[in-house]
């Protein structure tokens, strides 16, 4: 704690009496919202966790039926079946804005045919490594986009976390601090005028004792 360089003056205290109840006022609002980042936080790192399982297990699966279907054709047949995509892909972007976190949605869309080889110069091996990494891609579009948020989620989580702690930990005590030291000091400027105004008082009283005599 440390003492706010200010005139110990009524208006400078009343001044941090008001800075005092908005601080503390800022500083449960900043920790409503922590607290309400790090549910929502904690939700969507569950969600990213379970996505991502499923998201290795399709992989897998998917790679799995493309080594078998790379067995059962030459090099030269897999590379002329797949060296030319009509499938195009566009990703649209939408942000909503949540709790102060800007959250990203993601929207794919997508034209064409991701089978741009003849049935008859490849084997049903191939279509079913195709469709699998097909079903695949957008769960990772979905994975994409939720550890995405949960990335944004964690800045402005940090954030607010230093916002409360610096709330907490040294504005609000600095001016509880200041305000208990000018309090101090305007009670002993009371206490010092008002023995001045006595020994006025009695020195007043003795100079009219003595005229009298």
């Amino acid at each position: 704690m440390a003492l706010l360089n200010v005139n110990p003056t009524r208006m400078a205290l009343m001044d941090l009496k008001l800075r005092s109840k908005a601080a503390q006022r800022g500083h449960k609002l900043l920790k409503d919202k922590q607290d309400g980042l790090m549910q929502e936080f904690l939700s969507i790192i569950r969600k990213a966790k379970t996505l991502r399982m499923e998201v290795e297990e399709k992989l897998a699966a998917a790679f799995y039926k493309f080594l078998v279907a790379s067995a059962w054709m030459s090099d030269a047949e897999m590379k002329n079946a797949l060296s030319s995509p009509q499938a195009t892909m566009e990703l649209n972007v939408e942000t909503k804005n949540v709790m102060s976190v800007r959250i990203p949605f993601f929207t794919l869309r997508r034209t064409g045919s991701i089978k741009s080889y003849g049935l008859t110069e490849t084997n049903a091996l191939l279509d079913e490594a195709i469709d699998a990494f097909d079903g695949v891609f957008d769960a990772l579009i979905q994975l994409a986009q939720i550890e995405k948020q949960a990335e944004n989620m964690a800045v402005e989580l940090e954030t607010t976390r230093r916002r409360v702690n610096a709330l907490e930990h040294k504005m609000i005590p600095d001016l509880r601090e200041t305000v208990k030291y000018i309090q101090m000091k305007l009670g002993e400027n009371e206490r010092a005028s008002i023995i001045s105004t006595m020994r006025i008082k009695a020195s007043l009283q003795e100079q009219e004792t003595q005229a009298k005599k």
